[in-house]
């Protein structure tokens, strides 16, 4: 059983494959907060951007088997012939995801993408594997293709990861009141670390999901 917050086609707005065709499969639920604003403040994870509460967006709901959940993601991505890439996000999809799930988008030609906070260590098969640490978390998943940092965060440092196994580094200026402030120092520190670059929030730009 999946609970899905929303499945919706558009493009990928951060990081490595930004501006890249995806389906993208919003799971429920989060280990690091409850998604409600009254527990925000004492959350480990404090400043998402993201709602990830319950299963009423669109095409959201409560997945009996794998099969079913695979047959709307796929219906979702219109370009038949072209090769088919999901991106599974949340909330954290690690939480729900297994075997049956991945193995499942594979049979139906997906490439799987996963954004997760690295609290819990992925399963195999995963296609690309984008972690976003948070300071305040236990990190257990270090290695993957992509290493996404929203910055700045209190306790976060980026030289805290650049060691990890990850073939690329984003930094990804937190978004709120601060923004403008965020960008420059995010844009501050890539220039004067190379091996770090640069993630904006391109849905956020263009005003789309």
């Amino acid at each position: 059983m999946y609970s899905v917050k929303e499945i919706f086609y558009s493009v990928q707005g951060e990081g490595y494959y930004s501006g890249r065709p995806a389906v993208f499969c919003r799971f429920s639920g989060c280990n690091l907060w409850s998604g409600r604003e009254e527990d925000r403040a004492r959350a480990v994870c404090s400043f998402c951007d993201t709602d990830f509460t319950g299963t009423d967006g669109t095409d959201g709901g409560i997945y009996e088997d794998a099969g079913r959940l695979v047959e709307k993601i796929a219906a979702c991505w219109p370009h038949r012939g072209n090769r088919c890439f999901v991106v599974c996000t949340g909330g954290e999809p690690l939480l729900q995801m297994d075997d049956v799930f991945i193995a499942a988008l594979h049979k139906a030609g997906f490439e799987v993408a996963v954004e997760t906070n690295g609290t819990i260590a992925a399963p195999a098969g995963i296609d690309w594997l984008c972690v976003s640490p948070k300071a305040n978390a236990k990190l257990l998943q270090t290695s993957g293709d992509e290493l996404k940092l929203v910055y700045p965060q209190e306790g976060g440092d980026p030289s805290r990861f650049e060691e990890l196994a990850f073939r690329h580094f984003f930094l990804q200026p937190m978004d709120g009141r601060d923004s403008k402030e965020a960008l420059q120092s995010a844009l501050r520190y890539v220039l004067g670390n190379p091996r770090w670059r640069l993630s904006l929030q391109l849905h956020k730009i263009l005003n789309i999901r």
